[in-house]
């Protein structure tokens, strides 16, 4: 399993080393298992630490260079939200959802994006809009260069940054313990670029829907989204298992 370092991440008894401009600042403000989590986590997304995979502490505590002390702590971190499963005497495991899950969930996600579409037309600011907007020219710029952690990176904003124009907080709430599940699965319905491309369009869809407050607008497309978002995972996942015919 090929993980990458995490170079601004040091063990407390690792003597002191003059870190890269900017980076101390910005581990300063987080504890290190958190931060060990936060890069977890990435790599879970990204597909580093594959579903199902099962963690290898001592791999993980040398390229993280940390101790296992803050890798339990990120791994308990990751299981409260629904990552990471942690078995007595086995250790710990990235979550693997069912195709049952994978249908419900989006489902589900579908009407929590299109609820946050239709609250933020009745809420969101000119400020906010704009940003949405410069956020989404950000990701076009990523999407024509074919940068895919780039991109899912600007895209988790945007969505966020929707969920969070509609000041519901019970919403944004139920909204972030679904996402958390979801994430790598989001991030692998691009791979195909075909969908890609169509989700790239169907977010400059949104952004005008969203400057024009069109609620209803913004709700529906929010929801073909996620619809399409679960079947482009679905469809990898049958063209994953045995005996699958190779994708044409």
């Amino acid at each position: 399993m090929k993980i990458e370092q995490l170079g601004d991440i040091k063990d407390p008894r690792t003597p002191p080393t003059a870190p890269p401009a900017g980076a101390a600042q910005a581990v300063d403000r987080r504890t290190l298992p958190t931060a060990v989590a936060d890069r977890l986590r990435e790599m879970i997304i990204e597909g580093q630490l594959a579903a199902g995979v099962r963690l290898n502490e001592r791999a993980l505590c040398d390229q993280l260079q940390v101790s296992r002390t803050p890798l339990r702590e990120a791994f308990r971190l990751l299981a409260a939200d629904g990552l990471v499963r942690i078995q007595p005497n086995r250790g710990a495991q990235v979550v693997a959802l069912s195709e049952k899950d994978i249908r419900e969930s989006f489902e589900v996600m579908g009407a929590l994006e299109a609820l946050s579409g239709g609250l933020a037309c009745l809420h969101i600011s000119d400020r906010e809009i704009a940003e949405i907007k410069a956020l989404t020219f950000e990701m076009q710029a990523c999407h024509a260069r074919r940068d895919l952690p780039a991109y899912y990176h600007v895209n988790r904003e945007i969505h966020d940054r929707i969920n969070a124009a509609g000041h519901n907080q019970l919403l944004s709430q139920v909204y972030k313990t679904i996402n958390l599940r979801l994430q790598n699965l989001r991030f692998r319905s691009n791979l195909n670029h075909e969908k890609w491309d169509k989700a790239m369009q169907e977010h400059i869809d949104m952004v005008e829907a969203l400057a024009a407050r069109d609620g209803e607008r913004l709700a529906r497309i929010m929801r073909i989204h996620l619809q399409r978002k679960g079947e482009a995972v679905l469809e990898g996942l049958k063209q994953q298992a045995p005996g699958a015919a190779p994708p044409a």
